[in-house]
């Protein structure tokens, strides 16, 4: 545990001393690492949040994790906007989209395909899946759907005073989720084991020191993902351009490193048949993921006279639209198995399959 813990803190530490040496940019070698240590430093927040979850107990501790991951999206995609002009003024979209598809048949597929392959049937509270499901449904069309058929501005944006509308709406409904999350329907959003539990006092203890030494890494850890994906992004860019690769893979990519560090704690979950915390992190960043992300980057938009596409395609909307009702199928009756995994993970092949080949 400590071995690790040093470990973890090496690492971040590591990340940011090369960042800081402009060294990434002198040679492929450099960048090599540079990519080996952004890897690395999601391994190290996943540690970290974990040691926060177990401390703050739950759903704190999922939403503590999510709200990082959108802290680090926002950023991402905020810093790229500001740098690449009008060429991504569709990147919010992409990210957001592609964190989504990414979210519900990724993340949640591949907790029901691992839980159900080792524990044969899972059960989780249907509760807290309709309210985070009724919340991600209408922020989504709020987002990602609706901006496609407005009348206002040609194209798929919204008039400023649609996208004030749309994120003052985002923040309300992220707003209340989380009142319902930590207070008014807490007990929803806890295991069996937890609910049954909890004057039970934890098997580890973790002292402040712990607790604080772990939150301070966390940020670093997020922080030097933020930098080096941005740093590695036109790498990547040029490597899809190379390959004659739709640019809209480069929304996939940044999304999954954002996404990898709930991906791994939902799935560690699912292995441990705790699938209602994978949930919980799954459900959870899909909702703050739109909820926050869109209403930030709205900010920046309008503060600084940018335009932002917004609206999906004819396509994505259905793709969107099979995934959304796929997991509401899936997530129905309180218990799942591993054919949900699979279906929902032929859905994720097909979103990236279609985005090769449109």
């Amino acid at each position: 545990m400590r071995l690790f813990l040093q470990w973890t803190i090496i690492i971040p530490v590591l990340a940011w001393i090369l960042f800081f040496s402009n060294l990434i940019e002198s040679g492929d070698v450099f960048k090599i690492v540079a990519s080996v240590l952004l890897i690395l430093s999601v391994m190290s927040a996943v540690h970290h949040s974990e040691i926060v979850a177990h401390r703050v107990g739950e759903p704190f501790g999922t939403i503590i994790l999510a709200i990082a991951i959108t802290v680090i999206e926002v950023s991402i995609i905020v810093s790229l906007m500001m740098s690449g002009g009008t060429e991504t003024i569709a990147l919010a979209r992409d990210t957001v989209y592609s964190a989504t598809m990414l979210i519900l048949n990724g993340i949640v597929g591949l907790c029901l395909f691992i839980g159900g392959m080792k524990h044969h049937e899972q059960r989780f509270s249907q509760h807290s899946v309709t309210i985070a499901l009724v919340s991600l449904v209408s922020i989504i069309v709020f987002t990602l759907v609706i901006p496609t058929f407005t009348e206002s501005v040609h194209g798929s944006y919204y008039s400023t005073p649609q996208l004030i509308f749309a994120s003052i709406s985002c923040i309300v409904i992220y707003g209340f989720f989380l009142f319902a999350q930590t207070s008014r329907h807490r007990d929803y959003f806890l295991s069996e084991s937890q609910d049954t539990s909890t004057e039970k006092k934890p098997s580890i203890v973790i002292s402040n020191k712990i607790l604080f030494t772990s939150l301070i890494f966390l940020v670093l850890s997020l922080g030097i993902v933020v930098l080096l994906a941005k740093t590695l992004s036109p790498t990547i860019e040029s490597i899809i351009v190379g390959y004659n690769l739709p640019l809209a893979l480069v929304g996939v990519i940044i999304a999954m490193i954002i996404l990898l560090p709930e991906a791994i704690a939902a799935i560690i979950a699912a292995r441990k048949n705790q699938l209602q915390t994978s949930l919980n992190l799954s459900l959870g960043s899909a909702l703050a993921s739109i909820g926050l992300t869109i209403p930030a980057v709205s900010l920046v938009c309008i503060l600084f006279d940018m335009k932002i596409v917004l609206g999906l395609d004819i396509k994505a909307i259905v793709l969107l639209a099979l995934s959304v009702f796929t997991v509401m199928l899936s997530l129905s009756r309180g218990r799942t198995n591993l054919i949900y995994g699979v279906v929902l993970l032929v859905n994720l092949f097909a979103f990236i399959f279609f985005i090769i080949y449109p």
